[in-house]
């Protein structure tokens, strides 16, 4: 997530007044021209400004129009709440929160239904005398109609910039509380990189039929299995076999679904689904112009689902619609749906190459941190920080989660750069932030509340992070530390155990439990699992910095050869490596996450920050995918680690000793282990005891360069233990979910590898 430069104004606007400015056009063209001649219309606005007569007639004379055609529109006060579009009575009340500004003008665009090209404008200036309670503007529309009005809102105040304002009138603004978003039409179009984004509504539609049988999965924290996802990417590629007006959409990820509950997990946590700005990059030259932001972190909207994943062309009702039967699918299905937010910053970038679109040229000072110079503060590291912990950004993040929530059923959110939502409005850390404290269950029931504890300015709160014994968080130690021990560095060895058992040296405190810590290993920034065990360092050339984003410290080992290669020894390391990680992520205690694509070995060739490519760097490939393939191109023959994946992940859903609600007691588990002081021993051994049916599952793992002579423990009284998982044997040997008897009282563990026992 990197600033994002773009010109200050969009080449495209909000039909149809004009204002020009050398050979930059900056004012307002007809929608569905993105391009072309503008089309003037003339237009004579009353001003809202009569206390004796608070209703006033709008009347709007277009030179497109003959003169019989025109419209009249009834006008009252309006209601300061709720902010953002409502439907009262006989029309539509809207109201907008600006503290600073000294004037608001609301723009109205009406479709003609008998000239789909023609539009009607109306520009209403609101009188503070009479549309103003408080630091709130509002206004009444009669008769509007009920859906396809598109709007924005013209906002002027003070012009001082080192007085932290940032209004110009000439930009038309996007409504922070606009329930739905028109954007361009087209995923990605350059054609349309300048297009505007607008609020509309829909209070025509009959309310979404969530079904009679309709339920919520509800599945215990200390159950879930996370599968980290991109709704656009997951189906974007040509070997998904999706039609392509549906491939990388909502509904495209329904018709994968069959693929997850193959998989076993039970929770999905998209990346950003909120409306975002793919086309952030190209609005000026620079290095990275070449790209478009498929990850989605450039929020310009935090209550509108993006409307290019809807099927089709991108359009904001059915975006809705499609993305709540996305979610009542999956629901069906059994599986979560967690949300990715972006509440640290928004896609209005900084003041050296501004973007105003929404918050900054409504009142810049209340939403983003600012300096004692009154410049804005930089902790999300994409050039402005949102003013989380003042009581209007506030409530309008607790607002955007409700609605969240309450309309499209979502389950929980992972909240990125969370540290960030840890500083007062002059970016000191508070350590009880107004914000975490007040989402609570009152405010957020039923949901899972994870947080990515660090951002950009050095705030790492990993097992610190503000929580009311609510807050989960993503493990960083659990990732370090997995990743040093399983590649055989020296002194990990109690490092590795703790992480495991469920990072109790983090969690173990008041009424916290294993799965507060959110274990992960891979995530969507960094290196993919396959890459992790095929690169050294990483790769960025393609992103055009110089090598100069994304992160240095991978703690990953190429297992011999930079790269891909045609070693047959190395390929077949990569895979023991694979599939060590994915055994020691999903039989530690805590709540485990994998990534989309790691189930098959996806590959971004040594990238670890690809989220400007939307191509088949971040595409999920499904012809590697396919559970079918007898084998995958890159390995050897017959080591298919999808079934090894797949098994594992069920293997733990049958497991409650892997999933405890509580930390571990002494009697629940047993270290084979009296070497814990030498920094050079890489093998761990442990057995995780089941007090009631007495199935205890035994691990061992060898990060040593030579085999391991293991003593088995006995199992318990009238068992046997069973040989389920050896990471050194070939697929399918590698797994064998009913177990392979005869285990001895020694076993060889092979070299960078590990084993998995149960008894019966």
């Amino acid at each position: 997530m990197l600033a994002s430069p773009a010109y200050s104004r969009a080449a495209s606007s909000f039909p149809p007044a004009l204002h020009s400015s050398g050979n930059v056009f900056t004012g307002f063209i007809p929608m569905g021209k993105v391009t072309g001649a503008p089309v003037c219309t003339r237009r004579s606005t009353l001003k809202v400004t009569c206390r004796r007569a608070r209703e006033r007639v709008i009347e709007e004379e277009s030179s497109q129009m003959a003169e019989t055609n025109k419209q009249s529109f009834k006008v009252s006060s309006g209601e300061k709440s709720p902010l953002g579009v409502s439907q009262v009575d006989k029309g539509i009340n809207f109201a907008l929160f600006s503290q600073n500004a000294t004037s608001v003008t609301l723009c109205l665009s009406l479709p003609q239904s008998d000239e789909k090209d023609d539009v009607d404008v109306v520009e209403l200036v609101l009188d503070p005398s009479v549309n103003k309670t408080g630091d709130t503007w509002h206004i009444f529309v009669e008769d509007l109609p009920l859906r396809n009005v598109l709007y924005g809102y013209r906002v002027d105040g003070p012009g001082e910039w080192n007085q932290g304002h940032r209004f110009d009138n000439s930009i038309l603004l996007l409504d922070p509380y606009a329930k739905l978003v028109k954007g361009r039409s087209f995923f990605g179009d350059s054609n349309q990189k300048f297009a505007q984004f607008y609020g509309t509504y829909d209070f025509e539609t009959s309310p979404f039929d969530w079904g009679d049988d309709y339920k919520f999965p509800n599945i215990p924290e200390k159950d879930l299995v996370i599968y980290e996802m991109n709704v656009r990417a997951f189906t974007a590629d040509e070997s998904s076999g999706i039609d392509p007006s549906t491939a990388g959409s909502y509904l495209g990820l329904v018709e994968k679904i069959p693929h997850l509950l193959d998989l076993g997990i039970n929770a999905v946590e998209l990346l950003p689904v909120f409306e975002f700005d793919e086309l952030e990059l190209q609005r000026r030259p620079n290095p990275r112009d070449h790209m478009v932001n498929t990850w989605g972190y450039s929020t310009v909207n935090f209550f509108a689902p993006m409307s290019r994943y809807a099927s089709g062309e991108g359009d904001p009702i059915k975006a809705s619609k499609e993305f709540k039967e996305m979610v009542k699918a999956l629901h069906s299905a059994g599986i979560e749906v967690i949300l990715d937010v972006v509440y640290n910053h928004t896609n209005e970038a900084d003041d050296k190459y501004p973007y105003t679109t929404s918050f900054r040229g409504i009142d810049n000072k209340i939403y983003y941190m600012l300096d004692p110079n009154n410049q804005l503060l930089n902790y999300s590291g994409c050039g402005n920080t949102l003013n989380c912990n003042h009581p209007v950004v506030m409530e309008l993040i607790l607002d955007s989660l409700k609605h969240w929530v309450t309309e499209y059923h979502v389950d929980g959110f992972r909240f990125d750069l969370a540290s960030v939502l840890c500083r007062d409005t002059d970016g000191s850390p508070l350590s009880a932030p107004p914000l975490i404290r007040v989402s609570n269950r009152e405010r957020l029931p039923r949901c899972k509340i994870i947080a990515e504890p660090w951002d950009c300015g050095g705030l790492y709160l990993v097992g610190k992070f503000p929580n009311w014994d609510r807050w989960a968080e993503w493990n960083g130690m659990y990732r370090d530390d997995v990743r040093r021990f399983i590649k055989g560095d020296c002194g990990m060895k109690g490092s590795f155990a703790t992480r495991v058992s469920g990072s109790s040296d983090l969690y173990q405190v008041n009424q916290r439990k294993p799965y507060h810590g959110v274990n992960f290993i891979i995530a969507h920034d960094g290196f993919t699992l396959r890459d992790l065990v095929t690169y050294n360092s990483k790769h960025n050339e393609a992103n055009g910095e110089g090598e100069n984003d994304g992160c240095n410290d991978n703690y990953s080992w190429n297992c011999g050869s930079e790269g891909e290669t045609g070693d047959a020894h190395i390929k077949s390391l990569r895979v023991r490596q694979m599939k060590n990680f994915h055994l020691a992520l999903m039989i530690s205690q805590g709540t485990p996450m994998m990534l989309m694509g790691d189930e098959y070995g996806h590959t971004r060739y040594g990238n670890n920050n690809s989220y400007g490519h939307d191509t088949a760097l971040n595409n999920f490939q499904w012809k590697e995918a396919s559970l079918n393939i007898s084998r995958l191109l890159w390995i050897l023959p017959c080591n298919c680690c999808i079934m090894f994946f797949s098994e594992l992940i069920k293997f733990r859903h049958s497991h409650h000793v892997l999933k405890h609600e509580n930390f571990l007691s002494k009697g629940e588990i047993t270290w084979h282990e009296d070497n814990w002081d030498n920094p050079e021993s890489k093998f761990l051994a442990f057995t995780l005891h089941d007090g009631v049916s007495g199935q205890d599952v035994y691990a061992a793992f060898n990060a040593h360069d030579y085999f391991v002579k293991a003593l088995i423990p006995l199992p318990p009284s009238g068992k046997q233990w069973f040989r389920v998982a050896d990471t050194n044997l070939e697929s399918p040997d590698d797994f064998i979910k009913e177990g392979v008897a005869g285990v001895a009282e020694a076993y060889n563990v092979a070299p960078f590898s590990s084993i998995l026992l149960k008894s019966m």
